[in-house]
């Protein structure tokens, strides 16, 4: 087995910064938490994870419990936190609400002393009122709706860019690339919908002419109409803010209908899925919004290969940001020298440039990242996977 030291140095090649990325095995001592979740010093510490495993979405639960998993078998295989080790509880929430409200409730019965999870921003908010009444932080992956924010509670932490973020990064591209006829379309969902207005206000701010605005219902088959609507409109980029399901069938379906602009979708859609819906010869001109994945990032090899030897397939979208998931809770229970609430919380707040994949980690007074590390990403024509298009830096 390799040693988490071994590790570290493969992570501080990627991350090229100084410092121990794993030092979670430190000698403070008073760790709060047991078996349980009760007070006793023993025992293992429990961190739960909410993914969808089942659903329209469920490609990426395997992603962000293998990266958690990774992280905590790093950990472990280095002594653990004061000498207690970790343990991941998975619950699939289906990207559901009511799913996901029944799967919070059974995690907090379980005892963890932690949230790692959250993809869907419709299913991890309702869970927000369960973990913060349990005394649960929460450090979360993937889900980025700025309503995540809006809720003001204590224990909630971003690692994921923000929605306005991720809209800023589109403005950036449409500017970019000289566009001045901007589009949207959305699902009506918590992180659809937030992603769509903010990607409005921030064009029309930015001067651009924002001709044509839909809401679809998810789940259906045929989105035919609004196809034809937005052929009929000819916006040079249409923004597509909702999951890969949907998307892929409106690109099919829209230029069947006689659309020929760039499409671009959110980081809902980045997956192989999505050429895989919207078929062969669907997909020359759609890009999207994304944090970079694994195989972007120079320097990653190392850590693909480990993650690859434990999940027996390539690493996807929200591996990493799981994988630093883990890690942030960690230095927090560590730094904080218990598990409980308000501790590990002040503790999170504190972080000041902690390495991850997105860069050096300090929580804006929101619990935010303080850059979203959006890029464009475009597709793979030979295997369907996202690759890194533009990463906006000129």
């Amino acid at each position: 087995m390799k040693t988490r030291t071994q590790r570290t140095r493969k992570l501080l090649v990627l991350a090229a910064a100084t410092g121990v990325l794993l030092a979670t095995a430190g000698c403070s001592g008073g760790l709060g938490g047991s078996d349980d979740g009760g007070s006793d010093e023993s025992g293992t510490i429990k961190l739960g994870m909410l993914a969808p495993f089942s659903g329209s979405e469920s490609a990426f639960g395997e992603y962000m419990q293998n990266g958690a998993q990774l992280a905590i078998d790093e950990i472990n295989a280095d002594g653990g936190i004061d000498g207690r080790e970790l343990e991941l509880q998975v619950e699939d929430d289906a990207c559901d609400a009511t799913a996901a409200v029944a799967a919070a409730n059974k995690l907090v019965t379980e005892g963890i002393v932690a949230s790692v999870g959250g993809y869907c921003s419709g299913a991890t908010l309702p869970t927000l009122p369960i973990f913060d009444e349990a005394g649960v932080p929460m450090v979360i992956p993937a889900a980025n709706s700025n309503e995540l924010v809006k809720q003001g509670l204590p224990g909630v932490f971003l690692i994921n860019g923000t929605g306005t973020q991720q809209a800023a990064a589109a403005v950036a591209y449409a500017e970019k690339s000289g566009m001045e006829n901007v589009a949207v379309i959305d699902d009506a969902t918590a992180y659809s919908a937030d992603l769509a207005a903010s990607f409005v206000a921030q064009a029309e701010e930015a001067g651009l002419t924002v001709s044509f605005e839909a809401t679809v219902t998810p789940g259906e088959n045929d989105y035919s109409a609004v196809a034809t609507q937005l052929a009929g409109e000819k916006p040079e980029l249409v923004y597509w803010t909702g999951y890969y399901q949907e998307g892929g069938l409106i690109v099919r379906q829209a230029t069947d209908a006689g659309y020929t602009g760039a499409f671009l979708v959110g980081d809902g859609s980045v997956d192989a899925k999505f050429a895989e819906i919207a078929g062969d010869g669907y997909t020359e001109n759609v890009l999207g919004t994304f944090t970079q994945t694994p195989d972007m990032i120079e320097g990653a090899d190392a850590w693909i290969a480990d993650y690859e030897e434990l999940a027996g397939a390539a690493p996807g979208p929200y591996s990493t940001q799981s994988y630093d998931a883990v890690r942030v809770i960690a230095q927090a229970i560590e730094d904080a020298g218990s598990t409980e609430f308000e501790e590990v919380v002040a503790a999170l707040e504190g972080l000041n440039d902690f390495d991850t994949f997105a860069g050096p980690l300090t929580f804006t007074k929101d619990h935010t990242l303080s850059g979203g590390g959006f890029v464009i990403v475009g597709i793979d024509p030979a295997t369907g996977a996202f690759i890194l298009e533009d990463d906006l830096q000129d």
